[in-house]
């Protein structure tokens, strides 16, 4: 055991006692972040438009602040964006998160000198309860790998603009710089897929230990290093290789392709960052869920998922929340944002601590029949279809098809990107519509009462996926495929683009 690793190892335990020590303690550590961020703003342009001197209780808060997406808060954001100081947080953002819009075109997130530690701060501790878990703490003393956008800013307007994960390589500790690849210079590289190449070429003669991305780019990094090499696994590449973070997608639909290609089981932790905060990470490999970061700079707030598009749905914080229930997750943080919706659900499995789990997102959901199947369902049935028929699925996505040929009934299109089965078997399909319908009572419904014919699923090319993701500019970094919609854009985008 190396010097790093044998440090880390006592450090682990301080830091998981010291965030054991918030956890047991939720309410009382959120309404401290709660005061604190009212405090702090009370004086910015949103706070005296929101009468921050006058709220003593989150009730209200709520009076006085409404739920808010990025298109309602853009006011406020382009005077940030323009440069104008104590908008949403007292002073200027230091960098500025540059993320896809929907209405508004692009995204501009702020991170604030009180936010940035804690994205930093997050990362570690994740891998600190690992350690002083499992006690395994070798993988320190050799290479790490980030998958990750360009670190390259841009400086075109008043604050540096940059991708989450860029912007975060600039924060990097120094005890981990020299373990700490791809280098600069190829981590700078635009395109993907050059700079997938070149991280191959950069890493594979090294005692890569650990190896953190989204899972989808992980994949391809995989392939490429496999094809490059000459050999059948990357256990026979890195044979140091323990453990995978990852975020941004379930990693389950991908854990029977990914542990194929490296050749073994292997350790791994789940994250859950975003550019408007890191909201949780996986502290134990025995329990499900990730811990909810409540000690981070964040007040939170829930909105439950079946009452979202409500005129006045119910709005509450931690203390009433309750297990099993999927809930829109609300921020309200030191980088500026109010009452904020980042458009993912949650369900909680525990309370002691708070541990969630990413059910979905809220715009991304088909309910073209009243259904509203969420991602969770889709990928627990795509990943029961698949272990039931022994077949690997790349990648998928979930559209309603409403205009039918004539005669037919409405119906649910999976288009799917198989590993290597040339054909659709009918068996992966009454396998994926057996737990739809256990999973979504309100699609078993419209099954059994003839609204809808049962699902048809639709092979995509071997590829098909990634050059519908490099058409749109959107192949590799935090870029991440929509798994079902409520509509066929995407669905005809796979066709425009070669998908099918």
């Amino acid at each position: 055991m190396g010097i790093k690793a044998a440090l880390s190892k006592p450090f682990a335990h301080y830091i998981r006692r010291k965030n054991i020590k918030w956890a047991k303690n939720p309410l009382t550590t959120q309404e401290k972040v709660f005061n604190e961020l009212i405090s702090k703003a009370s004086n910015t342009a949103f706070g005296k438009d929101h009468s921050f001197e006058n709220i003593q209780s989150y009730e209200d808060f709520k009076k006085a602040v409404p739920i808010r997406d990025y298109e309602e808060l853009k006011p406020y954001m382009d005077r940030m964006v323009d440069g104008e100081a104590d908008v949403l947080w007292p002073g200027k953002p230091i960098y500025l998160s540059k993320t896809s819009g929907t209405t508004s075109g692009a995204k501009y997130i702020p991170l604030t000198k009180e936010s940035i530690p804690f994205h930093i701060q997050a990362a570690r501790d994740a891998i600190l309860h690992y350690i002083a878990e499992t006690g395994k703490a070798d993988f320190v003393d050799h290479k790490m790998i980030f998958l990750q956008g360009s670190p390259v800013l841009d400086h075109s307007k008043a604050i540096p603009i940059g991708r989450l994960s860029g912007i975060v390589a600039h924060h990097v500790p120094q005890y981990l710089q020299k373990n700490r690849m791809p280098s600069y210079e190829t981590n700078c590289i635009e395109d993907w897929e050059k700079k997938v190449e070149a991280v191959c070429n950069e890493t594979m003669k090294e005692r890569m230990s650990l190896i953190s991305g989204i899972p989808p780019w992980v994949q391809m990094y995989f392939e490429k290093l496999i094809e490059l090499s000459g050999k059948k696994t990357i256990k026979e590449i890195f044979p140091d290789f323990s453990l995978f973070i990852y975020g941004g997608v379930n990693y389950e639909p991908y854990r029977a392709v990914m542990e194929k290609l490296i050749g073994k089981s292997i350790d791994s932790i789940e994250l859950y960052p975003a550019s408007e905060g890191f909201i949780a990470f996986q502290d134990s490999q025995q329990e499900e869920g990730m811990l909810l970061l409540l000690n981070s700079g964040m007040f939170y707030e829930f909105i439950p998922a079946d009452e979202f598009f409500d005129e006045n749905p119910t709005r509450i914080s931690l203390k009433d929340v309750e297990i099993g229930k999927n809930y829109v997750i609300i921020l309200n943080t030191n980088a500026g944002l109010w009452g904020y919706n980042i458009g993912d659900t949650v369900r909680f499995v525990s309370t002691a601590p708070y541990r969630i789990v990413v059910s979905g997102r809220i715009k991304h959901y088909t309910s073209a029949f009243g259904e509203h199947v969420i991602g969770e369902e889709v990928e627990k049935a795509m990943q029961y279809a698949c272990e039931k028929c022994k077949l690997e699925v790349v990648e998928f996505h979930l559209a309603p098809q409403v205009n039918p040929k004539e005669g037919e009934l409405p119906y649910h299109e999976w288009f799917v990107e198989f590993k290597n089965e040339s054909q659709v078997d009918e068996k992966f399909k009454t396998a994926l519509e057996e737990k739809m319908r256990q999973l979504n009572p309100y699609y078993n419904d419209l099954i059994s009462g003839q609204i809808l014919q049962n699902l048809k699923v639709r092979k995509v090319v071997k590829g098909g996926f990634q050059q519908y993701m490099k058409s749109r500019g959107k192949l590799g970094g935090q870029n991440k495929l929509p798994r079902l919609a409520n509509d066929r854009k995407l669905a005809e985008e796979l066709v425009v683009s070669g998908g099918l």
